[in-house]
């Protein structure tokens, strides 16, 4: 097996990210957590699971908990995306031709410590984030780096994590839903914990 170093990575995650990368690069799909327990030598899922949480926090993979199918390695990702030209949302205009330029997404799957988080629910569907899609967060290590009107991921205590709209106004926090069905949230300042700020959505169709 190929190692991988990442001065971030302990010896156990490092050892299964380069079985993961190995694996796919072999079979071209993600394995099952049992496959991984197996090759650990494990007995227990809860090992690999907690692995597999560390190595998105830490941006190596992409990966919707209890669905170890959807795992993809973010250094693998496609860079870019042909822009093939505009397509009409009223009338018909000219199709595409020749390929001028791609949509590179590598600023945004790169950035250090890009995780992955799916959306449970429709209080942010205004903001066209719907149900079943997935956001791809920026961690946020200093709250004054967040902008009136980013949408984050907080922890609020008691309700779990939640995205929405980030407000502040002196001491007090507002997390405001983009949907007229839900109220906004306040809080002290000190109650909340900003886990990341949205850089992108990802919808499968």
């Amino acid at each position: 097996m190929e190692t991988y170093s990442g001065d971030d990575l302990t010896q156990a995650q490092n050892e299964l990210y380069g079985w993961i990368k190995d694996y796919m690069k072999t079979f071209q799909h993600s394995p099952s957590i049992r496959q991984m327990m197996q090759a650990m030598g494990l007995k227990s899922p809860a090992p690999i699971q907690s692995r597999l949480k560390h190595l998105q926090e830490k941006g190596y993979i992409s990966w919707q908990e209890g669905k170890a199918r959807t795992m993809q390695i973010v250094d693998d990702i496609i860079e870019g995306v042909p822009i093939m030209g505009s397509v009409a949302a009223g009338g018909l205009i000219e199709t595409y031709s020749d390929v001028q330029e791609n949509l590179d997404i590598s600023d945004v799957l790169k950035k250090k410590n890009v995780f992955a988080l799916t959306v449970n629910g429709d209080s942010m569907i205004d903001a066209c984030i719907a149900d079943g899609d997935m956001v791809l967060m920026e961690p946020v290590k200093d709250n004054y780096s967040i902008r009136n009107g980013n949408i984050v991921s907080a922890l609020v205590p008691g309700s779990g994590t939640t995205l929405k709209y980030f407000f502040r106004k002196g001491n007090i926090i507002s997390l405001q839903p983009a949907n007229e069905k839900y109220d906004a949230i306040e809080l002290n300042y000190d109650q909340v914990t900003i886990q990341g700020k949205l850089l992108a959505v990802w919808r499968k169709i």
